[in-house]
């Protein structure tokens, strides 16, 4: 019996590996990694619960986005926006005490314990365009470009303040390259480019 426990942890183990040392329990079970296996190996401290449903292998390198990375894995489909965004581009002083994260219209809602986040509703276009995926610790992680994130700031200026707008344009206007046609693009599709433009025109 005892031989048995050893060889479903050293099968978990190596899982967990494949998986680039993140699992879900849900999918862990799916893989053929029972409950009583991960609470042993969570019990010798091979394995830690870095949040509800989410084990991850101990002695990989710290999570450098360990939140992002979190919120990626709970929240499928969902991309990284506003001032969660502006803060992964470095584009904002700002710290935001939510991960923001947009999932598009009619998601089904998904309960999350930690890390606190904040659910926006995005339709069509203002979800879809603009996305990026960046690798964070062996994970993908999908997070809108700094153009796209320029608009979506804007857009939801009366929430967040015009002054996080003004701070990221200021920031991006100091880095390269700057892609106008690329902000007014997303200005089109989140029907605010006519109203944009007077800020747009002061980084031409």
């Amino acid at each position: 019996m005892q031989h048995m426990g050893a060889k479903s942890e050293t099968k978990a183990l190596a899982l967990f590996r494949q998986n680039k040392g993140v699992l879900r329990a849900r999918e862990a079970v799916r893989l053929g990694i029972y409950s009583m296996t991960l609470n042993r190996l969570q019990n010798k401290g091979l394995i830690e619960l870095i949040s509800r449903g989410i084990y991850r292998l101990t002695g990989l390198e710290p999570l450098s986005h360990q939140d992002l990375v979190i919120i990626s894995e709970r929240v499928p489909g969902g991309v990284i926006c506003l001032l969660s965004a502006l803060a992964f581009h470095k584009m904002t002083t700002h710290n935001p005490r939510e991960i923001f994260v947009a999932v598009p219209r009619g998601h089904l809602k998904t309960r999350i314990d930690w890390p606190p986040v904040h659910v926006f509703l995005f339709g069509d276009k203002a979800y879809s365009e603009g996305i990026e995926t960046h690798i964070l610790d062996g994970v993908s992680v999908k997070v809108y470009s700094r153009e796209k994130t320029l608009v979506d700031c804007f857009k939801f200026r009366n929430r967040l303040g015009l002054d996080v707008f003004l701070e990221a344009l200021k920031a991006y206007r100091g880095k390269s390259p700057i892609q106008v046609d690329k902000i007014l693009y997303f200005a089109e599709i989140c029907r605010v480019k006519r109203i944009i433009m007077p800020y747009i025109e002061s980084i031409l």
